[in-house]
């Protein structure tokens, strides 16, 4: 009976692993056209192109001569991460970091920096356990 069960748990388990691929494409997908409906919507039906992205320039490492203070690489909120995130939160009035981080396939531990940051901006608001959008 035993060899039964974890034989049928292992055969569970494999098409799991095979159908989440799916799953995580679906709810990108689904957030991604959520999102571009959005565009669409607020400017009379015409979507409006994406600006392009802007180019830093690089400051001198202490190994030059530079400072070596402050914050390295790209400025803090600036991710694509927090854009699906914010996509996510739209789609699903009270998304939970646990599910946020599900369905991007990420860990938990970056939402936790992620979300304030977009909730300091005014984008996002928390009530109770789950994250609203504005």
């Amino acid at each position: 009976m035993a060899d039964f069960l974890e034989e049928k748990r292992k055969e569970i388990q494999q098409r799991l692993d095979e159908l989440k691929p799916l799953v995580d494409e679906f709810n990108r997908l689904e957030a991604a056209e959520r999102a571009l409906a959005g565009v669409a919507d607020g400017d009379g039906g015409a979507a409006t192109p994406a600006p392009a992205r802007a180019r830093r320039a690089r400051r001198p490492s202490s190994a030059n001569g530079g400072s070596g203070g402050g914050r390295r690489g790209r400025p803090k909120g600036s991710g694509t991460r927090a854009v699906q995130a914010l996509e996510l939160v739209r789609a699903r009035p009270g998304i939970t970091i646990p599910e946020l981080a599900e369905a991007m396939g990420i860990k938990q531990n970056y939402l936790y920096r992620v979300m304030p940051t977009l909730a300091d901006e005014g984008q996002i608001v928390k009530s109770g356990r789950g994250w609203h959008a504005r």
